[in-house]
């Protein structure tokens, strides 16, 4: 027989075990959340995907230790469009205002609007953006030298460490939680897309203080030696260096999760390069052979190294999923003179795709794709239909929640590497214009304007005529089928009309 004594101790053992599993259960930690973005990285400017000419092991770390998509997509084919449909789940064409923004336009998420980093708040994550914002900021005329709002922190972020649009773009300064960072009160910001202010010297009137050529209207103010979109007067303490923004960001990234590391985190890391003006640190320029623009596709690639070392040394990368992509497809020469075209040799940053950043063929959606996750994600090639909107729904379920919208489809498992079955039908867009993915299938409709933009010298994919593509059999987009197979086509644009509306131009 058992003697009470030894009964006691039975008893307590099994009690202190049961409290261990319990705090053991309370205490789990949830996994982090990453999202790496890139800004005009082009399908074919990876390794991984294909790229010969540059060198790019740490995007090609991730795409070949976890699910790398080849029929990955933003929504859009220019940056704001991409940023929202990313954050909200919805398509930007429901929004008349989803357009590339100037550095003034006001919020485009409205603030009662669901967004990603909303939810994973609500499922107990800290959630920062570091990095580009181009969604607008304020309600309308924006006083700079106040704490700008609304912004990231009144759509779902906890932290914010951003520019508000473009590197092109003024204002050239860095914004913390709706403050400009290093801003001297007594040297005041102001910032107009309309007109000069008195006395500011411009890349028309004072080309001898440029270090960087412009063309295509990026001649107004001049920051660094570098001319701008838009006009910009004081606030000289707290300009940006270009030079210097990567490291600038990878650092504020790196703080954001050491201070954190000790609770659920998301991090939305918005990189950005490759896009104009490419400002290579010392260290990186010539490194590619491709010019800047290659310099600067080499410098993501290190800052997303140094990123990964991080989580790392602080034991985080086998508790965090990261999502690597860009927001549309590839440019080359888009508004300066840095030799993009003359020193791309062999290099083909659209891969086997038809067109580019702009376009609604294939090299403005489709771009890099990757999930991640160490010990988790198993690595495979996944030909599965995805789209960076479908980020919402599946992350929310990732995180217990059940919240979604109308857009995004939960393809959590896709995303994880457990299943084929991604979308069957996307609607692609670009300025305004949109196309029909169903299946193989892309069915663009006929639209007025130029087939070739002058500027970028990008095919934009206009035609008088309707267009379709088999993209299994046609991938580079050379067999028009809308005249052979009019059954097929019919069926494209009933289905586009079912979701896009009759009135979709």
């Amino acid at each position: 027989m058992l003697t009470k004594n030894v009964l006691k101790v039975i008893y307590g053992v099994g009690m202190a075990g049961l409290l261990l599993s319990c705090a053991s259960e309370k205490t789990e930690v949830k996994p982090n959340i990453v999202v790496i973005y890139l800004d005009d990285l082009g399908y074919g400017d990876v390794g991984a995907y294909g790229a010969t000419e540059l060198k790019t092991p740490n995007m090609d770390k991730l795409a070949e230790g976890g699910v790398r998509f080849t029929n990955g997509y933003a929504s859009s084919a220019t940056c704001t469009p991409s940023r929202y449909a990313l954050l909200t789940g919805t398509y930007p064409w429901r929004n008349k205002d989803a357009k590339i923004l100037p550095g003034t336009a006001p919020l485009l998420i409205k603030t009662n609007q669901l967004t990603l980093p909303k939810i994973l708040k609500e499922q107990g994550y800290h959630t920062g953006i570091v990095g580009k914002w181009h969604l607008g900021l304020g309600e309308g005329h924006v006083d700079w030298n106040q704490r700008v709002s609304p912004g990231p922190n009144e759509v779902g972020f906890d932290y914010s460490y951003i520019m508000a649009a473009t590197q092109d773009r003024v204002p050239t300064v860095y914004i913390q939680n709706g403050n400009v960072a290093g801003l001297d009160p007594a040297d005041p910001i102001e910032v107009s897309y309309k007109e000069n202010f008195e006395g500011e010297p411009t890349a028309i009137d004072h080309p001898e203080m440029l270090k960087m050529n412009w063309n295509d209207g990026h001649n107004n103010s001049i920051v660094n030696g570098i001319p701008r979109i838009g006009y910009m007067k004081g606030g000289k303490s707290a300009h940006w260096v270009d030079e210097d923004m990567a490291d600038h960001f990878l650092e504020k990234a790196k703080a954001y999760v050491k201070d954190h590391k000790n609770e659920p985190f998301f991090l939305y890391y918005a990189m950005q390069q490759p896009h104009v003006p490419r400002t290579p640190h010392p260290r990186f320029v010539g490194k590619s052979g491709l010019g800047p623009r290659g310099d600067v596709i080499m410098e993501a690639d290190w800052c997303i190294g140094e990123f990964l070392k991080t989580l790392e040394e602080e034991a985080l990368l086998e508790n965090t999923l990261i999502v690597f992509s860009s927001d549309n497809g590839p440019v080359l020469d888009d508004g300066y003179d840095d030799y993009a075209v003359e020193k791309l040799g062999k290099h083909t940053p659209w891969g086997p795709l038809r067109g580019g950043k702009y376009s609604l063929f294939e090299a403005g959606t489709r771009v890099p794709f990757v999930t991640y996750w160490k010990g988790k994600i198993e690595p495979k090639v996944s030909d599965a239909m995805v789209c960076q909107m479908d980020l919402l729904s599946s992350l929310a379920k990732f995180t217990g929640s059940e919240l979604s919208t109308q857009d995004s489809e939960q393809l959590l498992d896709v995303f994880m590497g457990k299943s084929e079955k991604g979308r069957a039908k996307l609607i692609i867009e670009a300025a305004g214009r949109t196309a029909l993915h169903h299946g193989d299938w892309l069915m663009i409709p006929p639209y007025d304007g130029p087939a070739v933009s002058v500027n970028v010298n990008i095919e934009l994919g206009n035609s008088k005529d309707y267009q379709l593509y088999n993209l299994k059999e046609d991938i580079g987009q050379q067999n028009n089928l809308a005249k052979s197979n009019p059954e097929k086509l019919e069926e494209m644009v009933k289905v586009f009309k079912e979701i896009r509306g009759e009135n979709y131009k």
